[in-house]
């Protein structure tokens, strides 16, 4: 009961923060506001969150544990390039429903030295928050970083792309145009951040497989 107790106020810190995100920048968000609104007290919060910017990475890390969740659904149907594509086209269609929300995650993510581990998500935390998504309790909250790395190997495995694909550059570009595309577009049209996408990793897939071309025939 205590552990539940956990996980319904910190989820439902995570929820008014989201809540925050969507009307004004998580720099405005008052700490006491956010307590009044959960009905807790200010020193009870820092034992959910002993720093409010721990609240950004929170929400990261729920984020991609469920990019996590639906990129393995995505690579029991599919393989390689279509697990990548998903992710994205999974991720555009967040972006749609919650800028604010994303808009956050992607500036912590691209401005993040190195991946701060924050608060651990408990195992209720998970049943609580993704009570429909089946198996969700036993992923591991793996990096953006390391699902996209995994499904490019898989490409390369499966044929996709050249066997002397330089992972380390296609990383770069793949990083690049996840986080690029919705802070060049998010402000001029949030809907067509998917269609962009789409296109990018098509000029990105064709520009690997013509570098790897003209290296082999060296």
């Amino acid at each position: 009961m205590r552990e539940k107790k956990f996980a319904r106020t910190r989820l439902a810190l995570a929820q008014a923060t989201t809540h925050h995100l969507e009307a004004a920048a998580f720099e405005t968000l008052s700490v006491k506001a956010l307590c009044e609104r959960v009905q807790i007290s200010e020193a009870t919060f820092f034992n959910y969150f002993p720093r409010k910017d721990d609240l950004i990475v929170y929400l990261d890390h729920l984020w991609t544990l469920e990019l996590n969740w639906y990129g393995l659904q995505a690579a029991r149907q599919q393989q390689g390039l279509a697990v990548i594509e998903a992710l994205f086209r999974y991720t555009a269609i967040q972006i749609q429903k919650k800028p604010g929300l994303m808009g956050e995650i992607i500036a912590h993510e691209a401005r993040a030295r190195e991946r701060h581990a924050g608060p651990t998500i408990t195992l209720a935390e998970r049943m609580l928050a993704f009570a429909d998504l089946e198996g969700i309790e036993d992923l591991p909250d793996d990096s953006l970083e390391t699902l996209l790395r995994n499904a490019l190997q898989s490409a390369i495995d499966a044929g996709e792309l050249p066997v002397n694909t330089a992972i380390a550059a296609a990383m770069v570009a793949l990083v690049s145009i996840f986080y690029g595309v919705p802070l060049a577009m998010q402000h001029a049209n949030s809907a067509a951040i998917g269609a962009m996408y789409r296109q990018q990793l098509v000029i990105l897939w064709e520009g690997l497989r013509v570098v790897a071309g003209k290296q082999a025939a060296r």
